[in-house]
């Protein structure tokens, strides 16, 4: 039986997260914890999150399980961060004057500009970027397997992810300007949006990520 775990470090959607998991992989153990030595021992890690990646990374570190990541990201294992998740793969955000990530993908993580007149249609925008929008696919990859390009997604964030490298990004969204939506580097996939609210386009995401063995 495959195992799926799930990083409980109190800011992240655990149940809805495990909840669509259970879902999709019904024959898996899926598994909220923060036991280091679960954590490492299953097949597939779930590293989602909200709120402050300040917050986020003080968490982490108390427990310690920032280096518990970094760990699962160097075992090849397949790892999927999930919003301030995603953004605390990369290596630094500007939120409250500066806050360290984990630095697994290289790159930073910027504040949408409020009251940034959106070139597309005119409008003003509004911060934080919130609800369903499209998510288009950069080249290919297993976890984008029966998901159609420009698929809609929900999203609830007000800093968006700017990798260092091009070929870190995985899909791009239009919020104001075109930003990374999604990271991907090896066994490691991060979304900016929240696959288990975005109906049959997140389920089938979690899906393939329950069966991705890391490769590309």
């Amino acid at each position: 039986m495959t195992s799926i775990a799930v990083i409980d470090y109190g800011m992240g959607n655990l149940r809805s997260v495990s909840k669509a998991l259970e879902h999709v992989a019904p024959s898996a153990s899926i598994e909220v914890t923060a036991d280091a030595a679960t954590i490492l021992a299953a097949d597939r890690v779930v590293f989602p999150g909200v709120g402050a990646l300040r917050d986020c990374m003080a968490e982490l570190r108390r427990l310690e399980l920032d280096n518990v990541i970094k760990q699962v990201a160097d075992s090849g294992k397949p790892l999927l961060g999930v919003c301030l998740g995603m953004q605390a793969l990369l290596d630094w955000s500007d939120e409250n004057d500066g806050s360290e990530a984990l630095g697994i993908i290289p790159g930073k993580v910027l504040h949408f500009s409020a009251g940034h007149i959106d070139q597309q249609n005119g409008e003003a925008l509004k911060v934080p970027h919130m609800g369903w929008n499209q998510v288009h696919q950069v080249g290919s990859h297993p976890l984008w397997r029966d998901i159609e390009q420009d698929s809609r997604f929900y999203f609830v964030h007000s800093y968006y992810a700017m990798p260092a490298n091009e070929a870190n990004t995985a899909a791009t969204t239009h919020y104001g300007l075109d930003f990374t939506s999604v990271v991907a580097a090896a066994n490691v996939f991060g979304v900016q949006f929240h696959p288990e609210k975005s109906q049959q386009a997140g389920l089938n995401l979690l899906r393939n990520f329950a069966e991705w063995d890391g490769n590309l």
